[in-house]
């Protein structure tokens, strides 16, 4: 995939992504109650709006204001900016899934570090599923993003080792 190609894939997802999670927010603060859920499908997917200070289900929620925004605002800015760089110019990021999989990964954390950054270090969340005491902590888009990346991320490093066990079996094909 050559650098062209590879910036207009992390560009299309960061964009459609980050845009995607930032409307949903903002139809979250808006629209949905904090105190009762909205539940649909029974009570499978729960739609209620929360105000995270921490990271993922809280975690460092109680740690001092600047030390949250150190962390979790400063910290990942310099983490993103430095991976999008790297996703960009490496030679080693280049099939489709590994780049599709980093993408996913920077728009998540961009969406979430710009609400951070305009929400005095909150993040909005407002999805939760799961049935009965079964469910997941409450989530957003810029956090299935971040999910789904790792998952491509694995499903791309798959996809080239099966292709170079292929290459190699064809060398040794070759050698006899």
């Amino acid at each position: 995939m050559n650098r062209f190609k590879k910036a207009l894939l992390i560009g299309v997802v960061l964009f459609s992504c980050v845009g995607c999670d930032q409307v949903t927010k903002s139809i979250a603060a808006q629209q949905l109650p904090v105190a009762e859920p909205i539940r649909l499908l029974g009570d499978t997917v729960r739609l209620q709006y929360t105000s995270n200070t921490g990271g993922f289900l809280g975690l460092g929620a109680s740690l001092p204001q600047p030390v949250r925004f150190g962390v979790f605002s400063v910290m990942t800015a310099v983490i993103l900016a430095g991976a999008l760089w790297y996703a960009w110019a490496s030679t080693e990021i280049e099939h489709p899934a590994i780049v599709l999989g980093v993408a996913l990964i920077l728009a998540g954390g961009i969406g979430n570090l710009i609400d951070r950054l305009v929400n005095d270090g909150h993040v909005v969340d407002f999805m939760n599923i799961g049935i009965g005491d079964l469910r997941t902590g409450v989530f957003n888009v810029a956090d299935v993003a971040i999910m789904a990346g790792p998952a491509l991320l694995l499903v791309g490093m798959a996809m080239l080792r099966k292709a170079e066990l292929a290459e190699e079996k064809g060398e040794d094909q070759a050698a006899i």
